[in-house]
Parts: structure tokens; C-alpha cells; sequence
């Protein structure tokens, strides 16, 4: 009998799982909303108080995403001002919901990646992750990998989808 070869591990196909590059570290979702002034109007004084006593060490390497959830005018001077205080402790800090916020980390973690060990590879983009991995993270890692790859494909070793080939050089 023939001994099993397994020739997916034998070949020089890179494959890149986005959910090992995830940045640990707890998502928070920042309100606005709990410091309006009867739920409707933000008060700069009452606002600038919060700011001073409230124990902003809590967001110790947390990625936090600032928000304000009901209909109300909120002037672009307080988001400032929470970032001063969330960007002395938050790992991430953006603007929107927690959607934009896994972006972002997703983001950045995929401009740090040092592209050059994929290089002429043919690399595969696991595309079965047991933690969500946002669409935007795809097209980012397509976008930085397209340059310097042989071939790009989506799925598993075992079974793929072409994205992109390198063209020959003539």
C-alpha cells in the first residue's frame, strides 16, 4: 500500500489566518449619551466635570469606540476631549460603533505586518475563523499583499478560490 501523502504541507503555500493577527484586549463602546443633560443637550460645564473626576484608568489597554446613541447635538469639542483622556490609557480609540472599532484594529494590525516573508509566495487567506473577522480586513490584507505575492487565494489549502496571480514576466 502506497503511503498518504500530504502534499498541501509539502508545498510553498504560505497560509494566513487574519484571526491570529487580531489584537487581543476588551472592546468597549463609549456612550455620550449618559452625560446629557436630560438626555438631550451636553452641558460644557457639567460636561468638563465628568471629565476631571471620572476613574479613566479603567480603559487600561482596552480599544474603545466612542459613540453617541440618541438624537442629539453633540459638538466635536467633546469627542476631542474624550480622546485626551481615553489616549493616556485605550490601545484604539475611534469614533463610531464597535463594528468601525473592530475595523480599525483589524486595520492596524494589517499595516504592521511585515510583508516581506510573503514575497513571490503562493499564500492562501483562511477564510473559516471561529471569532468574526470583518469584511474590511479581507480587502485590506488583499490590498497590501497584491504587490509582493505569486498568488493570492481565499478558503483553505485544500480547497480555494483564485483572487490573484502574479503576471509572468515576458
Amino acid at each position: 500500500m502506497d503511503e498518504i501523502v500530504n502534499r498541501v504541507a509539502q508545498s510553498a503555500l504560505v497560509s494566513l489566518d487574519l484571526e491570529e493577527i487580531k489584537p487581543q484586549g476588551e472592546r468597549v463602546l463609549f456612550d455620550i449619551k449618559d452625560q446629557l443633560f436630560q438626555g438631550i443637550v451636553l452641558r460644557e460645564k457639567d460636561f468638563r466635570l465628568f471629565l476631571k473626576e471620572h476613574d479613566w484608568s479603567t480603559y487600561e489597554g482596552k480599544h474603545v469606540a466612542i459613540t453617541c446613541s440618541v438624537d442629539a447635538i453633540i459638538p466635536t469639542w467633546a469627542y476631542m476631549l474624550l480622546t485626551t483622556r481615553f489616549e493616556k490609557y485605550a490601545e484604539t480609540i475611534v469614533f463610531g460603533d464597535l463594528e468601525r472599532l473592530e475595523e480599525s484594529i483589524f486595520e492596524k494590525a494589517i499595516d504592521a505586518l511585515d510583508i516581506n516573508e510573503f514575497e513571490d509566495k503562493p499564500i492562501v487567506i483562511k477564510g473559516c475563523s471561529k471569532e468574526a473577522v470583518p469584511t474590511s480586513a479581507y480587502v485590506k490584507i488583499t490590498e497590501k499583499l497584491r504587490p509582493v505575492a505569486k498568488t493570492i487565494m481565499f478558503g483553505e489549502p485544500c480547497s480555494t478560490v483564485p483572487i490573484y496571480k502574479k503576471p509572468r514576466k515576458k
